[in-house]
């Protein structure tokens, strides 16, 4: 009998040298890929309070003139609702926070969520390592509902469910364990491919390759902004001024 059980032993080390080496490279993988995302999004955000502070000011005084001149043209514009290109910087702000994420959550994302909150809640079980494994695909989920990331909560639960099989089986807790560090590892390097591909084509984005590019040949793409919406305030306030002018001349004429 005890020779019997050799065989099966051998095998299960030989399955977790091989679960522990899978494990060691998607670590080392999130360890290389981690500090190059923070590194992205601390850039985008830093361009994008350059971006506001120099060109953002000027498109809200171009939205302020041309409401103005709609009044005035007996048109009805909204406070809250810039137009023209003061509207293309307002949703190119948004698109820099949000990274494209969407404002409102889908019924469908609710109930995605839902339904991992209902498999994998930590109270649910007793066993603390159980406990620690479930909160962090709680936390894990928590991040991917905030983010609208359907896909990631998808990928969540179908990596809690294939585990809560596993646990199930005969096999030992080691191998139980790193194949839930390896699911959450996968997990992880997966949402972290979504959000830098998020970042990498939002608009802001791109325009801040642009701007980086131009500098490298001695241009200054921000300065070509501010000079081309300063042009264009100085249009509408002359057609501001002209209006205001044939009010006056028609309010005389009345009288």
């Amino acid at each position: 009998m005890i020779t019997d059980l050799i065989p099966s032993r051998e095998a299960e080390a030989q399955a977790l040298r091989a679960r522990r080496e899978e494990l060691q490279g998607l670590e080392a993988e999130v360890a290389l890929r981690e500090p190059e995302l923070i590194r992205l999004q601390t850039e985008l955000l830093q361009f994008e309070r350059v971006y506001l502070s120099v060109v953002g000011n000027r498109y809200d005084d171009l939205a302020a003139i041309e409401r103005e001149i709609a009044r005035l043209q007996g048109l009805d514009v909204g406070d809250d609702e810039p137009s023209g290109e003061a509207g293309e910087a307002g949703s190119l702000a948004d698109d820099a926070v949000g990274c494209g994420q969407n404002r409102f959550h889908s019924d469908r994302l609710k109930k995605l969520y839902r339904e991992v909150a209902r498999k994998f809640h930590p109270d649910l079980v007793q066993c603390e390592i159980e406990r620690h494994h479930r909160h962090q695909l709680m936390v894990e989920a928590n991040h991917a509902y905030e983010a609208g990331a359907e896909d990631r909560l998808n990928e969540l639960l179908q990596a809690g469910e294939t585990l809560e099989a596993v646990s199930d089986s005969a096999m030992s807790a080691e191998m139980i364990l790193l194949l839930r560090r390896i699911s959450e590892a996968k997990s992880l390097l997966a949402g972290m491919a979504d959000d830098t591909a998020r970042i990498q084509t939002s608009e802001l984005f791109k325009l801040m390759r642009r701007v980086q590019a131009a500098d490298t040949l001695g241009d200054n793409i921000l300065n070509d902004l501010v000079s081309q919406v300063d042009r264009q305030i100085r249009k509408a306030k002359n057609r501001l001024e002209h209006l205001r002018e044939l009010v006056i001349v028609t309010a005389d004429g009345a009288a």
